[in-house]
Protein backbone atom coordinates (compact mmCIF):
# COMPACT_ATOMS: atom_id res chain seq x y z
CA UNK A 1 0.00 0.00 0.00
CA UNK A 2 3.05 2.28 -0.19
CA UNK A 3 1.51 4.26 -3.06
CA UNK A 4 -1.90 4.72 -1.39
CA UNK A 5 -2.20 8.09 0.31
CA UNK A 6 -5.63 9.46 -0.58
CA UNK A 7 -8.84 7.44 -0.26
CA UNK A 8 -12.32 8.53 -1.31
CA UNK A 9 -15.16 7.10 0.76
CA UNK A 10 -18.41 7.68 -1.11
CA UNK A 11 -21.38 7.64 1.22
CA UNK A 12 -21.66 9.52 4.53
CA UNK A 13 -24.11 7.25 6.28
CA UNK A 14 -23.09 5.40 9.42
CA UNK A 15 -21.22 2.62 7.59
CA UNK A 16 -19.36 4.87 5.17
CA UNK A 17 -18.39 7.18 8.03
CA UNK A 18 -17.16 4.27 10.14
CA UNK A 19 -14.96 3.04 7.29
CA UNK A 20 -13.66 6.57 6.71
CA UNK A 21 -12.80 6.92 10.41
CA UNK A 22 -10.95 3.61 10.37
CA UNK A 23 -8.90 4.54 7.30
CA UNK A 24 -8.07 7.99 8.64
CA UNK A 25 -6.81 6.48 11.89
CA UNK A 26 -4.45 4.38 9.81
CA UNK A 27 -2.83 7.59 8.59
CA UNK A 28 -4.48 7.81 5.18
CA UNK A 29 -5.94 11.07 3.92
CA UNK A 30 -9.65 10.38 3.57
CA UNK A 31 -12.35 12.38 1.85
CA UNK A 32 -15.91 11.49 2.83
CA UNK A 33 -18.62 12.38 0.33
CA UNK A 34 -22.24 13.00 1.28
CA UNK A 35 -25.09 13.83 -1.09
CA UNK A 36 -26.84 16.16 1.39
CA UNK A 37 -25.12 19.55 1.35
CA UNK A 38 -26.50 20.56 4.76
CA UNK A 39 -25.24 17.31 6.26
CA UNK A 40 -21.78 17.83 4.77
CA UNK A 41 -21.61 21.39 6.10
CA UNK A 42 -22.62 20.11 9.52
CA UNK A 43 -19.81 17.53 9.46
CA UNK A 44 -17.32 20.17 8.38
CA UNK A 45 -18.39 22.54 11.14
CA UNK A 46 -18.70 20.00 13.95
CA UNK A 47 -15.84 17.67 13.07
CA UNK A 48 -18.02 14.58 13.36
CA UNK A 49 -21.05 12.93 11.79
CA UNK A 50 -23.54 14.18 14.35
CA UNK A 51 -26.45 12.60 12.49
CA UNK A 52 -25.20 9.01 12.72
CA UNK A 53 -22.07 8.77 14.90
CA UNK A 54 -22.16 11.87 17.13
CA UNK A 55 -19.71 10.62 19.73
CA UNK A 56 -16.82 9.84 17.36
CA UNK A 57 -14.74 12.89 16.34
CA UNK A 58 -13.04 13.03 12.95
CA UNK A 59 -9.23 12.75 12.86
CA UNK A 60 -7.40 15.62 11.17
CA UNK A 61 -6.91 13.46 8.08
CA UNK A 62 -10.68 13.00 7.51
CA UNK A 63 -12.53 15.72 5.60
CA UNK A 64 -16.16 15.80 4.48
CA UNK A 65 -17.03 17.08 1.02
CA UNK A 66 -19.96 17.41 -1.38
CA UNK A 67 -17.68 17.49 -4.46
CA UNK A 68 -17.97 13.90 -5.64
CA UNK A 69 -16.16 14.23 -8.95
CA UNK A 70 -13.26 16.19 -7.47
CA UNK A 71 -12.91 13.72 -4.62
CA UNK A 72 -12.71 10.73 -6.95
CA UNK A 73 -10.28 12.55 -9.27
CA UNK A 74 -7.84 13.07 -6.38
CA UNK A 75 -8.14 9.60 -4.87
CA UNK A 76 -5.67 6.73 -5.16
CA UNK A 77 -8.43 4.31 -4.12
CA UNK A 78 -12.24 4.57 -3.98
CA UNK A 79 -14.54 2.88 -1.48
CA UNK A 80 -18.28 3.03 -2.22
CA UNK A 81 -20.62 2.69 0.77
CA UNK A 82 -24.01 4.05 -0.26
CA UNK A 83 -27.32 2.19 0.27
CA UNK A 84 -28.25 -0.24 -2.50
CA UNK A 85 -31.02 2.10 -3.66
CA UNK A 86 -28.40 4.70 -4.62
CA UNK A 87 -25.65 2.37 -5.79
CA UNK A 88 -26.37 2.43 -9.52
CA UNK A 89 -26.74 6.21 -9.93
CA UNK A 90 -23.63 6.98 -7.88
CA UNK A 91 -21.64 4.31 -9.71
CA UNK A 92 -22.56 5.90 -13.03
CA UNK A 93 -21.26 9.27 -11.80
CA UNK A 94 -17.90 8.00 -10.60
CA UNK A 95 -17.17 5.27 -13.17
CA UNK A 96 -15.67 7.60 -15.83
CA UNK A 97 -13.28 9.02 -13.23
CA UNK A 98 -12.02 5.79 -11.70
CA UNK A 99 -8.39 5.08 -12.46
CA UNK A 100 -6.34 1.92 -12.26
CA UNK A 101 -6.89 1.79 -8.49
CA UNK A 102 -10.32 0.34 -9.19
CA UNK A 103 -13.31 0.18 -6.88
CA UNK A 104 -14.25 -1.47 -3.60
CA UNK A 105 -17.84 -1.34 -2.44
CA UNK A 106 -19.26 -2.11 0.98
CA UNK A 107 -22.94 -1.93 0.04
CA UNK A 108 -25.10 -4.87 1.11
CA UNK A 109 -27.98 -5.52 -1.24
CA UNK A 110 -28.93 -5.91 -4.88
CA UNK A 111 -30.07 -3.46 -7.52
CA UNK A 112 -33.69 -2.70 -6.70
CA UNK A 113 -34.82 -1.95 -10.24
CA UNK A 114 -33.37 -5.00 -11.97
CA UNK A 115 -32.73 -7.43 -9.04
CA UNK A 116 -29.20 -7.87 -10.41
CA UNK A 117 -26.13 -8.42 -8.26
CA UNK A 118 -24.17 -5.23 -7.75
CA UNK A 119 -21.08 -6.69 -9.40
CA UNK A 120 -23.12 -7.00 -12.60
CA UNK A 121 -23.71 -3.24 -12.53
CA UNK A 122 -20.01 -2.69 -11.87
CA UNK A 123 -19.01 -4.88 -14.81
CA UNK A 124 -21.40 -2.97 -17.02
CA UNK A 125 -19.92 0.41 -16.01
CA UNK A 126 -16.23 -0.46 -15.60
CA UNK A 127 -15.78 -3.22 -18.15
CA UNK A 128 -12.91 -5.61 -17.61
CA UNK A 129 -10.04 -3.10 -17.59
CA UNK A 130 -10.45 -1.75 -14.07
CA UNK A 131 -10.44 -4.05 -11.03
CA UNK A 132 -13.13 -4.23 -8.37
CA UNK A 133 -14.17 -6.08 -5.24
CA UNK A 134 -16.86 -6.22 -2.57
CA UNK A 135 -16.35 -6.12 1.21
CA UNK A 136 -18.92 -7.66 3.54
CA UNK A 137 -19.20 -9.34 6.91
CA UNK A 138 -20.55 -9.00 10.45
CA UNK A 139 -19.97 -5.30 11.00
CA UNK A 140 -21.97 -2.75 12.96
CA UNK A 141 -20.84 0.74 12.03
CA UNK A 142 -20.77 2.04 15.59
CA UNK A 143 -18.37 -0.66 16.76
CA UNK A 144 -15.90 -0.15 13.93
CA UNK A 145 -16.14 3.60 14.42
CA UNK A 146 -15.21 3.21 18.08
CA UNK A 147 -12.24 1.02 17.21
CA UNK A 148 -13.70 -2.31 18.32
CA UNK A 149 -12.46 -5.49 16.60
CA UNK A 150 -14.19 -6.26 13.30
CA UNK A 151 -13.59 -8.77 10.50
CA UNK A 152 -14.70 -8.61 6.86
CA UNK A 153 -14.38 -10.70 3.73
CA UNK A 154 -13.23 -8.97 0.55
CA UNK A 155 -14.20 -10.79 -2.64
CA UNK A 156 -12.74 -10.09 -6.06
CA UNK A 157 -12.09 -12.17 -9.18
CA UNK A 158 -8.61 -10.56 -9.29
CA UNK A 159 -6.42 -12.02 -6.54
CA UNK A 160 -3.73 -9.35 -6.93
CA UNK A 161 -6.30 -6.61 -6.54
CA UNK A 162 -7.77 -8.36 -3.49
CA UNK A 163 -4.33 -8.48 -1.87
CA UNK A 164 -3.77 -4.78 -2.62
CA UNK A 165 -7.17 -3.83 -1.24
CA UNK A 166 -6.61 -5.89 1.88
CA UNK A 167 -3.32 -4.05 2.46
CA UNK A 168 -4.81 -0.55 2.55
CA UNK A 169 -8.17 -1.48 4.07
CA UNK A 170 -7.04 -3.78 6.88
CA UNK A 171 -5.07 -2.87 9.97
CA UNK A 172 -5.63 -1.75 13.52
CA UNK A 173 -8.81 -3.39 14.74
CA UNK A 174 -10.07 -4.37 11.27
CA UNK A 175 -9.08 -7.77 9.91
CA UNK A 176 -9.80 -8.57 6.26
CA UNK A 177 -9.89 -11.98 4.57
CA UNK A 178 -9.88 -12.41 0.80
CA UNK A 179 -12.08 -14.58 -1.41
CA UNK A 180 -12.92 -15.01 -5.08
CA UNK A 181 -16.57 -16.00 -4.39
CA UNK A 182 -18.15 -12.71 -5.39
CA UNK A 183 -21.72 -14.06 -5.56
CA UNK A 184 -21.48 -15.86 -2.22
CA UNK A 185 -20.21 -12.81 -0.36
CA UNK A 186 -22.95 -10.63 -1.84
CA UNK A 187 -25.66 -13.22 -1.23
CA UNK A 188 -24.93 -13.53 2.46
CA UNK A 189 -24.67 -9.79 2.97
CA UNK A 190 -27.96 -9.06 1.21
CA UNK A 191 -30.36 -11.80 2.21
CA UNK A 192 -29.41 -12.04 5.88
CA UNK A 193 -31.24 -8.72 6.30
CA UNK A 194 -34.54 -10.38 5.41
CA UNK A 195 -33.92 -13.13 7.95
CA UNK A 196 -33.03 -10.54 10.60
CA UNK A 197 -36.49 -9.03 10.13
CA UNK A 198 -37.94 -12.50 10.77
CA UNK A 199 -35.88 -12.91 13.95
CA UNK A 200 -36.99 -9.47 15.11
CA UNK A 201 -40.64 -10.32 14.49
CA UNK A 202 -40.25 -13.49 16.54
CA UNK A 203 -38.70 -11.61 19.44
CA UNK A 204 -41.25 -8.82 19.13
CA UNK A 205 -43.96 -11.44 19.56
CA UNK A 206 -42.16 -12.75 22.65
CA UNK A 207 -41.43 -16.19 21.22
CA UNK A 208 -38.10 -16.57 23.00
CA UNK A 209 -34.59 -17.83 22.37
CA UNK A 210 -35.60 -21.26 21.07
CA UNK A 211 -37.59 -19.75 18.22
CA UNK A 212 -34.81 -17.27 17.41
CA UNK A 213 -32.22 -20.03 17.18
CA UNK A 214 -34.51 -22.09 14.95
CA UNK A 215 -35.11 -19.13 12.63
CA UNK A 216 -31.40 -18.45 12.31
CA UNK A 217 -30.64 -22.08 11.54
CA UNK A 218 -33.47 -22.60 9.08
CA UNK A 219 -32.73 -19.19 7.57
CA UNK A 220 -29.19 -20.33 6.93
CA UNK A 221 -30.63 -23.38 5.18
CA UNK A 222 -32.53 -21.01 2.87
CA UNK A 223 -29.33 -19.08 2.11
CA UNK A 224 -27.56 -22.35 1.35
CA UNK A 225 -30.28 -23.47 -1.06
CA UNK A 226 -30.21 -20.15 -2.87
CA UNK A 227 -26.42 -20.26 -2.89
CA UNK A 228 -26.43 -23.70 -4.50
CA UNK A 229 -28.74 -22.39 -7.22
CA UNK A 230 -26.60 -19.30 -7.93
CA UNK A 231 -23.14 -20.84 -7.79
CA UNK A 232 -22.09 -19.57 -4.37
CA UNK A 233 -19.78 -21.80 -2.38
CA UNK A 234 -20.95 -23.49 0.82
CA UNK A 235 -17.86 -22.42 2.76
CA UNK A 236 -18.54 -18.78 1.91
CA UNK A 237 -22.04 -18.96 3.34
CA UNK A 238 -20.63 -20.63 6.45
CA UNK A 239 -18.08 -17.84 6.80
CA UNK A 240 -18.04 -14.20 7.88
CA UNK A 241 -20.23 -12.82 5.11
CA UNK A 242 -22.81 -15.58 5.52
CA UNK A 243 -23.30 -17.19 8.91
CA UNK A 244 -21.28 -14.50 10.70
CA UNK A 245 -23.39 -11.63 9.38
CA UNK A 246 -26.60 -13.63 9.84
CA UNK A 247 -25.93 -14.26 13.53
CA UNK A 248 -24.96 -10.63 14.10
CA UNK A 249 -28.04 -9.09 12.52
CA UNK A 250 -30.48 -11.57 14.04
CA UNK A 251 -29.30 -11.24 17.63
CA UNK A 252 -28.29 -7.64 18.35
CA UNK A 253 -30.50 -4.55 18.48
CA UNK A 254 -27.90 -2.46 16.67
CA UNK A 255 -29.35 -4.15 13.57
CA UNK A 256 -31.92 -1.89 11.90
CA UNK A 257 -33.52 -4.93 10.24
CA UNK A 258 -33.95 -6.73 13.53
CA UNK A 259 -35.40 -3.58 15.15
CA UNK A 260 -37.86 -3.23 12.29
CA UNK A 261 -39.02 -6.82 12.78
CA UNK A 262 -39.41 -6.30 16.53
CA UNK A 263 -41.55 -3.22 15.90
CA UNK A 264 -43.76 -5.19 13.51
CA UNK A 265 -44.08 -8.00 16.03
CA UNK A 266 -45.15 -5.47 18.66
CA UNK A 267 -47.93 -4.12 16.45
CA UNK A 268 -46.41 -1.13 14.69
CA UNK A 269 -47.05 -0.57 11.00
CA UNK A 270 -44.22 -0.78 8.48
CA UNK A 271 -44.34 2.98 7.96
CA UNK A 272 -44.19 3.70 11.69
CA UNK A 273 -41.27 1.32 12.17
CA UNK A 274 -39.23 2.76 9.31
CA UNK A 275 -39.89 6.33 10.47
CA UNK A 276 -38.75 5.49 14.00
CA UNK A 277 -35.50 3.94 12.77
CA UNK A 278 -34.75 6.92 10.52
CA UNK A 279 -32.25 5.15 8.24
CA UNK A 280 -32.39 2.78 5.30
CA UNK A 281 -33.59 -0.72 6.25
CA UNK A 282 -32.15 -2.82 3.43
CA UNK A 283 -34.12 -5.95 4.27
CA UNK A 284 -37.42 -4.37 3.24
CA UNK A 285 -36.53 -3.93 -0.42
CA UNK A 286 -34.43 -7.11 -0.43
CA UNK A 287 -37.44 -9.16 0.68
CA UNK A 288 -39.11 -8.54 -2.69
CA UNK A 289 -35.93 -9.58 -4.48
CA UNK A 290 -35.62 -12.72 -2.36
CA UNK A 291 -39.10 -13.84 -3.34
CA UNK A 292 -38.48 -13.07 -7.01
CA UNK A 293 -35.15 -14.92 -7.13
CA UNK A 294 -36.50 -17.90 -5.21
CA UNK A 295 -39.44 -18.18 -7.60
CA UNK A 296 -37.29 -17.81 -10.71
CA UNK A 297 -34.82 -20.43 -9.53
CA UNK A 298 -37.33 -22.84 -7.98
CA UNK A 299 -35.75 -22.46 -4.52
CA UNK A 300 -37.83 -23.02 -1.37
CA UNK A 301 -37.41 -19.97 0.92
CA UNK A 302 -40.47 -20.02 3.21
CA UNK A 303 -39.12 -17.67 5.89
CA UNK A 304 -38.18 -14.98 3.38
CA UNK A 305 -41.55 -15.49 1.70
CA UNK A 306 -43.45 -14.92 4.94
CA UNK A 307 -41.40 -11.81 5.70
CA UNK A 308 -42.40 -10.40 2.31
CA UNK A 309 -46.07 -11.14 2.99
CA UNK A 310 -45.88 -9.39 6.38
CA UNK A 311 -44.20 -6.38 4.79
CA UNK A 312 -46.24 -6.02 1.63
CA UNK A 313 -49.48 -7.98 2.03
CA UNK A 314 -50.35 -6.96 5.62
CA UNK A 315 -50.19 -10.57 6.78
CA UNK A 316 -50.34 -10.45 10.60
CA UNK A 317 -47.01 -11.62 12.08
CA UNK A 318 -48.76 -14.19 14.29
CA UNK A 319 -50.39 -15.76 11.23
CA UNK A 320 -47.04 -15.78 9.39
CA UNK A 321 -45.46 -17.76 12.22
CA UNK A 322 -48.42 -20.12 12.53
CA UNK A 323 -48.19 -20.92 8.82
CA UNK A 324 -44.46 -21.63 9.10
CA UNK A 325 -45.05 -23.97 12.05
CA UNK A 326 -47.86 -25.81 10.26
CA UNK A 327 -45.80 -26.71 7.19
CA UNK A 328 -45.59 -30.41 6.42
CA UNK A 329 -42.90 -32.30 8.39
CA UNK A 330 -39.74 -33.12 6.44
CA UNK A 331 -36.17 -34.36 7.02
CA UNK A 332 -33.80 -31.63 8.19
CA UNK A 333 -31.28 -32.38 5.42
Amino acid sequence: MSNVRNVAVVGAGSWGTALALHLARKGLHVGLWGRDGDHVRSMQAEGCNARYLPDVPFPETLKATSDLEGLVDRADRVLLAVPSSGFGPVLQRIAPRLGSGGLIWATKGLDLDTTRWLHELVLEELGTDRPWGVASGPSFAGELARGLPTALTLASPDSDFAEDAMAWLAGGTLRVYTSDDVVGVQLGGAFKNVLAIAAGVSDGLGFGANARAALITRGLAELMRLGAATGARTETLMGLSGLGDLVLTCTDNQSRNRRLGMALGQGQSLEEAIAAIGQAVEGVSTARIAVAKASALGVDMPICGQVARVLFEQLPPTVAVEELLSRDPKPEF
